[in-house]
């Protein structure tokens, strides 16, 4: 085996499966072996493995300027074509934006941009921050402190105390309700639950929440309605900042421009990545609001930096790829193409598997769903070490669809946006054909509850 230290790999079981190439919505391993990506490689190949446009832009701007930084007041068209562009389309005010290189770092930004905003105004106090349970927000100190899945907690020693993280309540109610609690009830209790953890902190001294407007690593939650708006209300009323990490969700994933447009989220602060390239070239932003970008002029001057960046951020060839992608998304018209076969797989996979017996629900939007696998629809009891999830990801892999196992048992199904309806069946065909698979397996091993 080469050498290789693998990202959120089990280091007994690496180099399962090695890819070739890409065309559209499929991949091939070295063998010759053609798959559907089902999840879009992790949620980012957007326009699928074979836009010549995306890639022309980049090998045009290699040509051009192979690389530049923006330290100390050097700049480049690209990315100030790109600030302008994500300017217009974000739903924050007077947006300023800086540039990374994944996800993760993006929300580290956001982390010492919050606490160097807050010492400007002369605030030092307000600096925690409240995630969630099953929170999955990037895996840097900050970011992986951010993070509530124990794998990506499990021995790394995060240093939640010293960053001053609060945890609050997953908003599913599928796994989180009680008793014969309605979805209003459960609502009304976390949100109750939240604001007495402010209460007991102080709201002077939160700076802000952090949310998927639908979750992704950790199962695909979709918050019941009511939620995000009782949420939001919550929050403005103690004057804590509403943080959207839209890593996930931006960029027509979930049928709309954004998940905060999807979930009726009005944001202060916002994370993208991702689809922002389509993930043919690393780029991360970095949304803040124009009146917190106008209280750090004095300290950056005081100091005589910003000192905060990295030698790729704003890469041209990076910022050459977001433009390219979001004028294919623009004119091809893939966020209501998005969301229109998006209604289609929802109402399929419902369809399908609702009655499954290995699923106890159907989650999603627009071009995002996960099924819960169950040992028991009764009750929704689970599978222990996510044998479930393990047994069906590898099921489907062997019909000819990559998809991912996440939170254990949910079995997250996330295609490129310019996957088709045809193209939806023939995967939903060989997803159905995997968990068959998988659940007979489970059964035979007695996994199955009587």
């Amino acid at each position: 085996m080469a050498p290789v230290i693998y990202p959120t790999t089990n280091f007994t079981a690496t180099e399962q499966l090695c890819l070739d190439r890409g065309e559209g919505i499929y991949v091939y391993d070295t063998d010759g072996n053609k798959y559907i990506e089902g999840l879009a490689g992790l949620w980012c190949t957007s326009l699928g493995y074979s836009n010549t446009e995306v890639m022309d832009a980049i090998t045009e701007q290699l040509h051009k300027l192979p690389f530049s930084h923006t330290f100390g007041g050097k700049t480049h068209e690209p990315i100030q074509k790109l600030a302008e562009k994500l300017k217009a389309l974000v739903p924050v005010e007077d947006a300023y934006i800086f540039f990374g290189n994944s996800g993760s770092d993006a929300n580290d930004t956001h982390y010492k941009m919050l606490r160097y905003y807050f010492n400007a105004i002369g605030k030092p106090e307000k600096r925690k921050i409240i995630t969630r349970e099953r929170g999955y927000h990037g895996v840097t100190v900050a970011a992986g402190s951010l993070t509530s899945l124990p794998a990506n907690l499990a021995h790394f020693d995060a240093p939640l105390e010293a960053l001053h993280i609060l945890r609050s309540d997953a908003p599913h109610y599928y796994t989180g309700r009680q008793g014969n609690e309605t979805e209003e009830q459960f609502v009304d209790r976390i949100i109750n639950n939240l604001e007495q953890q402010i209460l007991a902190e102080d709201p002077d001294t939160i700076a802000a929440m952090i949310v998927e407007p639908i979750t992704g690593a950790s199962g695909v939650i979709v918050p019941p309605e009511g939620y995000y708006e009782k949420l939001q209300a919550l929050l403005r009323k103690h004057g804590i900042l509403i943080w959207a990490d839209e890593v996930i969700c931006g960029f027509g994933r979930t049928g709309a421009d954004f998940g905060c447009t999807t979930m009726g989220i009005k944001p202060d602060l916002m994370t993208f990545a991702k689809q922002l390239s389509s993930a043919y070239f690393p780029i991360s932003a970095s949304v803040i609001p124009g009146w917190m970008y106008e209280a750090m002029i004095d300290q950056t001057n005081e100091v005589g930096v910003f000192g905060h960046g990295y030698t790729y951020s704003g890469h041209p060839a990076a910022c050459a790829a977001a433009l390219k992608t979001l004028e294919i998304y623009e004119r091809d018209n893939l966020f209501e193409h998005a969301a229109e076969v998006g209604d289609y797989m929802q109402a399929q996979l419902r369809e399908i598997f609702t009655d499954h017996p290995l699923v106890g629900e159907v989650r999603g939007k627009g071009l995002i769903a996960a099924l819960e696998l169950v040992s028991n629809k009764t009750t929704g009891a689970s599978f222990e070490k996510g044998a479930a999830g393990a047994a069906a990801q590898k099921a489907c892999e062997a019909n000819g669809l990559i998809l991912r196992a996440v939170a254990g048992n949910a079995l997250a199904l996330c295609p490129p946006i310019i996957i088709t309806k045809d193209e939806v069946d023939e995967m939903l065909k060989r997803m159905k054909a995997g968990v068959d698979t998988a659940y007979q397996e489970l059964k035979d091993r007695g996994l199955i509850a009587a």
